[in-house]
């Protein structure tokens, strides 16, 4: 039995973990590296194995760092079976066709302006539409939470509800090899108590070894009811100063609990009933139906209005904006609109173009909302930087900048520390995570071996 690690390994995005058990090699998420660009040149290499001798993919989540890579994974020779849960492969199929629809339009506008310059360009995307659609035909069944699924007559999988976004899990992993049985618990992305559209996560197994994330483990949360107040206080803030408010959104999950919360404020007479709303991602429209479609991933509140057709997400002046023609005439409105856009780190998506027409404007505003990974458009931002490189443009940063951080869809250090208690783990792999985090992090657990793995580092099992 063997653990590898082929990504967020001593950094904070491109999960990718795999376990060799009595000849199958099984594999725990393929993400995409995110940082300064979507697309950057660190995706491209080898994965550290031989993707044509993977068995199966066990999919966490859907975010793109989890997921980002499976095309490529297929296009290099993965034809084994993807296995997560229902809502999970619904959203993937958004997530995958969005990403590789957006690296084929920077290849084409790269491209294009290369030739305006005398030059050729004959880069290609990391992976095309083509390939995301090959790649969803590898999801061929899903799994429910608690279920035990027998991959092979060594290795069996249960998937536990991680309470991060909509279908999010941790998987468990029972492991037999010879007379050798070992028990190997992948958190994926443990989800912050007390948020109002999912369940909490489950209660973690005990477990022999535990790989989990560290993203937050150097920090406690705000409480929600103080960071929905501030986002209050901060759009109010903006609609008085006469600009555009600018929210960079993640398209699963946090734009629709923004939209939530706008909803309530808005029916409390704490946001005014005048206020437009604009999101702009086509994505997170998408997403609003696959909630539609999986109730049962939501707390009970949102899970009965769900299920008797009334929306939790439809503010008062709320425009959904699919078209790229609908969205560049948001450029227009100079006054008075929250435009959610993704991506929520600004690497890519809508809001770019957002930030260049609003970013330079005094009487703008820019809020974040989640997390910024170090190198980004948004930590640039947040960080204080005087100026923005947007499609080629320097843009000066004039907006008032406001960063709220209660919002986050993942455990805070506090939390981290009870579902890892919960394991009992004697050994503790800690992925997914800034360095110095996972240093500080790993001497606060007790009674368990902790190893920061180096990238494509192998252990024993």
């Amino acid at each position: 039995m063997r653990l590898s690690f082929h990504g967020a390994d001593r950094n904070v995005t491109g999960s990718c973990h795999l376990v060799e058990c009595a000849g199958h090699r099984i594999l725990v998420d393929c993400g995409l590296y995110q940082g300064s660009r979507e697309f950057h040149e660190e995706n491209a290499e080898p994965f550290g194995f031989d993707p044509a001798d993977i068995d199966y993919v066990l999919l966490t989540h859907a975010h793109l760092d989890h997921c980002g890579r499976l095309p490529l994974l297929v296009k290099r020779g993965f034809r084994g079976e993807i296995i997560t849960t229902a809502a999970s492969r619904d959203l993937a199929r958004l997530v995958l066709l969005d990403t590789a629809h957006l690296q084929e339009e920077e290849v084409s506008y790269r491209a294009h302006r290369a030739l305006r310059r005398g030059e050729i360009r004959t880069a290609e995307p990391l992976f095309s539409s083509a390939d995301a659609v090959d790649t969803m035909a590898l999801f061929r069944r899903t799994v429910r939470y608690g279920e035990a699924i027998p991959l092979t007559p060594n290795v069996t999988a249960m998937f536990f509800n991680a309470g991060h976004i909509l279908g999010s899990a941790s998987i468990f992993l029972q492991l037999t090899e010879t007379d050798h049985r070992c028990t190997v618990l992948l958190s994926g992305d443990i989800g912050n108590v007390g948020r109002p559209l999912l369940r909490a996560p489950d209660p973690a197994p005990h477990s022999d070894v535990v790989v989990m994330e560290t993203t937050y483990g150097n920090r406690q949360h705000r409480s929600i009811s103080e960071s929905v107040e501030e986002l209050y206080a901060a759009i109010n803030d903006g609609l008085r100063r006469g600009g555009n408010i600018i929210i960079p959104t993640f398209a699963l999950e946090r734009g629709h609990e923004l939209l939530y919360y706008l909803k309530k404020g808005v029916a409390a007479g704490k946001l005014p009933t005048t206020m437009h709303v604009y999101l702009d991602s086509p994505m997170a429209i998408s997403a609003i139906e696959v909630f539609r479609h999986h109730p049962e991933d939501c707390t009970p509140e949102i899970g009965d209005l769900l299920r008797n057709g009334h929306d939790p997400f439809r503010v008062p002046n709320l425009k959904l904006v699919r078209s790229a023609a609908e969205s560049i005439r948001l450029n227009d409105i100079k006054s008075g609109a929250v435009i959610m856009a993704g991506s929520g780190m600004c690497t890519g998506g809508r809001v770019r173009h957002h930030l260049r027409h609003n970013l330079w404007r005094e009487e703008a505003t820019v809020v974040f909302v989640g997390y910024a990974a170090a190198g980004t458009p948004a930590r640039r931002i947040i960080d204080g930087d005087k100026q923005l490189r947007i499609f080629d443009e320097d843009v000066p940063v004039r907006a008032k900048i406001h960063t709220i951080n209660g919002f986050s869809a993942h455990a805070d250090q506090r939390e981290l520390i009870a579902w890892h208690r919960q394991t009992s783990a004697q050994r503790t792999f800690l992925v997914h995570g800034d360095e110095q985090v996972m240093l500080l992090f790993g001497a606060m657990l007790v009674n368990t071996e902790v190893c920061l793995p180096a990238p494509n580092e192998s252990f024993a099992l």
